[in-house]
């Protein structure tokens, strides 16, 4: 039924493609106009829909460069209800500039982020600012398809459970260009890669991407941290984050709720560290309405056991930390688990290495042709 259902759509797939394909020519010839930034421009993207880990892959840069340079982010600001350039601040809330955005920025105070559907204004606007505090690297957040910037370096993602080799055009499949937009890549991530993976079987993924010579390849799985409360009035006020009792919640039910485009990995750690978990999900990027808050609720009602918690995603708590349709007792009940990215085959140091020696060899390359 699934494949017949996939036929009657190769059609589109195929007109959708001649379209992307058309877009793609218009610049790759010089017709549509590409801009450059005399700042490196790091671009993390993918060739699907859905989520392949953009966001925790961008915190993983925010940290391996913030120490060091002075780093803004851009993302387009996906369901914001505002419009054009906003440059972010704490005050703003996700639904003015985004979940993502806003769990970065939060994570990060220190850094500069702005969302604008245009990328090309945001950096201008960025590089408008005072020598003083205009950033050093910029980082583009799901910025693979805006080619009307040039990155100076471009990392695409794409997920072990359906590599874009595997993949098809939208509607078909998932693909929003086709797999041979791969080559504009520098590096390829392969993301969410199962922990037990033998060597013979990362050849073999390596091998199937059918990737450039100049083109480097890093695997990488989530990692997932200890739960902290999302919405404790102490917590928050004092701008900490304390760990939950996690020891203790092993012995507990537990309510795993997500709204995220790939769920499973979530919901698979969820169940592996606790032996009675209940699911409920929603769709990626869902704002929850006070339907969606009495659903929640009345699933939770429902478990049995009297001790019992409430576990969601961390792009998740961004939408429900200041929902005001929560009731008390239920903010207290609340947590989440963040996760982080770790690199396979021990190869985390090669992946830094590559990134900051494109950053120092891009502003010594810029020192040269400005003396």
């Amino acid at each position: 039924m699934l494949n017949r259902f996939s036929r009657l759509l190769a059609p589109f797939a195929f007109l959708y493609g001649l379209g992307v394909n058309i877009r793609n020519a218009l610049f790759d010839w010089g017709v549509w106009k590409q801009q450059r930034f005399d700042v490196p421009v790091v671009c993390v993207g993918n060739l699907a829909v859905g989520g392949t880990g953009k966001t925790p892959h961008v915190e993983y840069l925010v940290r391996l460069l913030g120490e060091k340079y002075r780093v803004a982010v851009v993302s387009r600001g996906y369901r914001r209800r505002t419009k054009g350039f906003l440059l972010a601040n704490l005050q703003h809330t996700y639904e003015e500039i985004g979940d993502e955005p806003y769990q970065i920025l939060h994570k990060f105070p220190h850094i500069q982020l702005a969302v604008d559907c245009n990328r090309c204004r945001a950096i201008e606007q960025l590089l408008a600012q005072d020598k003083a505090i205009r950033p050093e690297v910029i980082l583009l957040d799901d910025a693979y398809q805006h080619r009307h910037v040039q990155p100076s370096l471009a990392i695409l993602l794409t997920d072990y459970a359906r590599m874009f080799n595997q993949d098809k055009l939208l509607p078909e499949g998932r693909l929003r260009e086709p797999e041979q937009a791969k080559r504009r890549a520098d590096i390829v991530i392969i993301t969410k890669t199962p922990c037990e993976l033998k060597p013979i079987e990362y050849r073999i993924a390596e091998t199937n991407l059918h990737l450039l010579a100049h083109q480097r390849v890093f695997f990488t799985h989530i990692g997932y941290e200890e739960i902290k409360p999302v919405c404790s009035p102490k917590v928050r006020q004092e701008g900490k984050e304390t760990p939950a009792q996690s020891e203790q919640l092993t012995k507990q039910a537990v309510l795993a709720l997500c709204g995220i485009a790939s769920p499973r990995p979530f919901i698979e750690e969820v169940k592996r560290r606790y032996a009675k978990v209940h699911v409920l999900t929603f769709p990626d990027h869902h704002a929850f309405s006070e339907g969606d808050i009495r659903r929640i609720e009345s699933a939770f009602a429902s478990i049995p056991e009297k001790d019992k918690w409430i576990l969601t995603t961390e792009k998740d708590a961004t939408r429900l930390v200041s929902n005001p349709y929560l009731n008390e007792a239920t903010r207290e009940r609340l947590f989440y688990l963040p996760i982080r990215i770790d690199f396979a085959q021990a190869r985390e140091k090669e992946f830094d290495q590559n990134i900051l020696r494109h950053i120092e060899t891009f502003q010594a390359n810029k020192r040269i042709t400005y003396k």
